[in-house]
């Protein structure tokens, strides 16, 4: 009997140390999950995942279903490639933006920086990246070609023709690189390039700048 009652008292122990276990596994995992996302370190990446173990579990749920719907919803615009979840999206569907001139940006946060700024009125196309050789990134694996076939196609309605391309890529070294490669490409072709002008720093990113700075970039473009 008395060995029966030990028996039963290490199977309850090893199953507690199991359970325990499985808890801390998926605490790990939830932090290391954290720890991929862009400028979540592991200290950052433990306070987030211990944040959400004390949320209220309704809460918690909220998150994930967030999460989940904007991973089911969102896709890519077919006119300007930006993000959306209706196309074409809103921006190319309003008649009131000017179709006369598109704003090519690298990132779909560029197109809401400019948006912040409220001085910009034309129409967008996302490169979704930059040229950078050494990270392995070429103008093919950029929307390069979506951009040429999509001037390509408004040339052919007289009143959607394209007059203005603004270069909005990022002032560092591969911003500069794609919006030269750009300019090379699209002025033989007869518009109109401009560059947004040096109201941001040399080295900054397009998403971090204040709107002020964003808009006198904006205004004071100018011809390539």
């Amino acid at each position: 009997m008395l060995l029966l009652v030990k028996w039963d008292s290490q199977v309850h122990s090893k199953m507690e140390n199991r359970q325990q276990i499985s808890v801390i596994n998926s605490v790990v995992k939830l932090i290391q999950e954290f720890n991929k996302l862009p400028g979540i370190g592991i200290k950052t990446a433990q306070r987030l995942a211990f944040h959400l173990i004390r949320m209220p579990n309704e809460d918690s749920i909220s998150l994930a279903n967030a999460i989940i719907e904007m991973k089911n919803s969102i896709i890519s615009c077919d006119v300007c490639q930006n993000i959306t979840d209706i196309n074409p999206c809103n921006i190319c569907n309003n008649p009131s933006r000017n179709n006369k001139t598109i704003c090519v940006v690298e990132e779909p946060l560029d197109v809401l920086a400019i948006e912040r700024t409220g001085s910009y009125f034309g129409l967008y196309h996302v490169l979704n990246g930059c040229i950078s050789p050494t990270n392995g990134v070429g103008p093919d694996e950029l929307t390069i070609k979506l951009l040429l076939e999509r001037l390509r196609l408004t040339s052919e309605k007289l009143n959607d023709s394209v007059e203005e391309i603004i270069l909005a890529t990022n002032s560092n070294l591969e911003g500069e690189a794609t919006s030269m490669y750009l300019q090379q490409l699209m002025q033989p072709l007869g518009y109109k390039i401009t560059r947004i002008a040096r109201g941001l720093p040399t080295g900054a990113e397009l998403e971090y700048a204040d709107e002020t700075t964003i808009a006198r970039a904006i205004e004071g473009r100018y011809t390539l």
